[in-house]
């Protein structure tokens, strides 16, 4: 068979096994994820195996230690996938949930009930802790999944999806609920992304690179995940010590995931204390700062910012820096340069704060709190499948709930129109 061929064929097998899946009960599904878990743990030392072979080959191909280590698995990194799907078991079923019901004056009950999906696609950069992680949510919400991880991270994929899928099969689910998107190359993902009429969905994970390419290609109906140049705005009454705390933990509590802030932007009427305490503060931790001219004339170190840098997802230790005259600056910078991920103000000022909140345009804003809190887990959600920054059909973290859609069920008693 072509590549076309391969990739088409799965996804019919998946909407088959989509079929089957739907009207599961919570207790199959849950004894599956719990399954699944175990099959992990009971079979790490081929997972392992599986792995090494590809963390050898990207290390010969020079592949960064960075991207190394996202890729590596080992015994804690599996027991943690593992504890992941049993949490996820934990989770309240959102399937069958009536997210609005009434009677109308005629009579006719309707219930608006959420249901799965069908088909998810998942397409994802070398952590193979996606796999898992994305087989999981889809199997609790009653979704098929085609997972298509990178060519690096491949033989630690097509491992854990035998193992996840024939633990998932003998607790219960039909063939085929898991499954590997054949190929390596770019080919295999654009037949998927073509697959209009197969696959339901396809949810992007990875950087702005990846994206736009599912976005600009696919005629399946895509929800955008990621990009994150997320910005910290210090307002004139903001308290210094709680700025200092937000824009460090934004900044380095974990600089590569796009929940980090990427651009700090301070009120002139503050610079001129807050710039010289944060530049000290973030130049310990490693942050370069690229600012405009009042951050270069202040802070020594500061090298002065391009046009790029305003732009820039980071996904490094730099930081963007600007000083602003009015908090409405503030707003006009971050609507120009934002990609709708998250943005914060710190400020006293409950009238700052409102009129901050109502201007933005991002999935998530946070008043006098870390842009790292933009995560399904800090939200209550338990688990989630990325970051939406589209409006439709979701937007902010995804969690079990957004991988459903509704149908509306409609009740009577013989009646006609």
């Amino acid at each position: 068979m072509t590549t076309q061929e391969q990739v088409h064929d799965t996804a019919r097998r998946a909407r088959t096994a989509a079929a089957e899946l739907a009207p599961l009960t919570r207790a199959v599904k849950d004894a599956a994820l719990h399954a699944m878990a175990d099959a992990l743990v009971a079979h790490r030392d081929d997972l392992l195996a599986a792995n090494r072979a590809d963390v050898a080959a990207g290390r010969e191909a020079g592949t960064p230690e960075g991207m190394l280590d996202r890729l590596a698995l080992d015994e804690g990194r599996i027991e943690a996938m593992a504890q992941g799907l049993r949490d996820v078991a934990a989770l309240p079923d959102p399937v069958g949930e009536v997210v609005r019901g009434y009677t109308l004056p005629n009579g006719l009950e309707v219930r608006q009930v959420r249901v799965p999906m069908g088909v998810v696609a998942i397409v994802y950069e070398a952590r193979p802790n996606v796999t898992v992680d994305a087989a999981g949510l889809c199997v609790k919400s009653g979704n098929a999944v085609l997972l298509r991880g990178s060519s690096s991270a491949y033989r630690s994929n097509t491992a854990l999806v035998e193992v996840l899928a024939a633990a998932a099969e003998k607790a219960g689910l039909p063939a085929d609920a898991v499954q590997l998107v054949p190929g390596t190359d770019r080919e295999s993902v654009t037949h998927l992304l073509r697959a209009r009429g197969l696959v339901d969905v396809v949810i992007p994970r990875g950087g702005a690179g990846l994206i736009s390419h599912i976005v600009e290609n696919a005629i399946v109906p895509v929800i955008e995940t990621g990009v994150g140049n997320c910005h910290v705005y210090i307002d004139a009454d903001a308290d210094l010590d709680v700025a200092e705390r937000i824009v460090l933990n934004s900044k380095t509590h974990r600089p590569s995931v796009c929940n980090a802030a990427e651009t700090l932007l301070v009120h002139r009427a503050v610079a001129g204390e807050f710039l010289p305490r944060i530049a000290k503060a973030l130049g310990a931790a490693g942050v370069t700062l690229h600012g405009d001219d009042t951050v270069v004339s202040t802070v020594d170190a500061a090298v002065p910012a391009t046009e790029a840098d305003w732009a820039d997802e980071y996904l490094t230790l730099d930081l963007a820096v600007a000083v602003v005259d009015s908090l409405d600056d503030a707003v006009g910078h971050i609507r120009r340069w934002t990609t709708g991920h998250t943005e914060a103000i710190v400020s006293n000022s409950a009238t700052a704060i409102k009129r901050f909140v109502s201007r933005m345009d991002s999935a998530a804003v946070m008043v006098n709190a870390s842009t790292r809190f933009t995560d399904g887990g800090e939200f209550g959600f338990g688990a989630e499948i990325g970051i939406s920054t589209q409006k439709l059909h979701a937007r902010g973290p995804m969690g079990l709930p957004e991988l459903t859609t509704t149908t509306y069920v409609v009740t009577g008693d013989g009646h006609v129109r």
